[in-house]
């Protein structure tokens, strides 16, 4: 069965055989339950059943793959016919699970923002081995006082610690993508700041974040009251820009709004 990739999911097949054992090297695969985002055709799938998991669970949203899916691997996989964006993660299996995803260009940031943002106390997976396009990727793993450093990368590593592993070039890729990937590695944090609700974290960040090139005056003023009483009690200068705030004090201004709101 032949199958063209369609733009508007933002598909791009990985074909490279020596990056897709790369991926699967990548964490320990044999006797664990595994959850594929975005499966394609397979290529990956292929890989991972030779390490011998549990059991696969993919996650595909096109009809038309899950249906040669389904001819290529009959009952060796468990295929979920849906968009990854309304399914409740938690609920696939009681197992946690390792994640494997080529994720669609056009939506990984957001794929990411949602895991982040709904996870509970119990984290549903062991690891995410995850690809993004380099910029996005860059754009996780950025630090403070970095031209790429913002929303995404506060948010990322909240919760979790991320590792680079290899840049991707288009040509590993059927079509080929114009820009180059990279895979990254999240595994969950023993200790991580307790917020109640995670998205007054997206709120500030978002809020402060749209004018990263203006001083952070506005937004705090904005967001809270008692702007100078706060910027005080943490030691922040107000004539400082976004990106010169380390993750620690977002984390602490979305508490203090959690305070001063509950």
């Amino acid at each position: 069965m032949y199958f063209k990739a369609k733009k508007s999911l933002g598909q791009n097949f990985l074909i490279d055989q020596n990056v897709l054992k790369q991926i699967t090297n990548t964490v320990e695969i044999k006797d664990k339950e595994i959850l594929e985002i975005g499966p394609g055709s397979g290529n990956l799938t292929v890989h991972i059943l030779k390490k011998l998991p549990k059991k696969i669970h993919v996650i595909e949203k096109d009809d038309d793959l899950s249906l040669l899916l389904n001819e290529k691997f009959k009952d060796e996989i468990n295929i979920i016919n849906d968009d990854v964006l309304k399914i409740s993660e938690d609920k696939i299996s009681k197992e946690k699970l390792t994640v494997f995803g080529n994720l669609p260009y056009n939506i990984s940031t957001e794929i990411l923002s949602k895991w982040i943002i709904n996870l509970n106390k119990e984290f549903w997976f062991n690891e995410l081995v995850l690809m993004f396009q380099k910029e996005v990727a860059d754009r996780i793993i950025a630090k403070s006082n970095s031209s790429k450093y913002g929303r995404l990368s506060i948010l990322s590593n909240w919760k979790l610690n991320i590792e680079k592993i290899i840049d991707i070039k288009p040509e590993s890729f059927s079509p080929r993508p114009k820009i180059d990937s990279s895979l990254l590695v999240f595994t969950p944090k023993e200790d991580y700041f307790e917020l109640i609700n995670p998205s007054n974290l997206e709120m500030i960040t978002r809020i402060f974040f749209s004018q990263r090139r203006k001083m952070i005056k506005k937004p705090f003023n904005q967001i809270f009251k008692n702007a100078k009483e706060i910027s005080e009690k943490f030691e922040i200068d107000l004539n400082l820009r976004p990106q010169n705030l380390s993750p620690e004090i977002y984390l602490k201004l979305a508490k203090e709004y959690e305070n001063l709101t509950s």
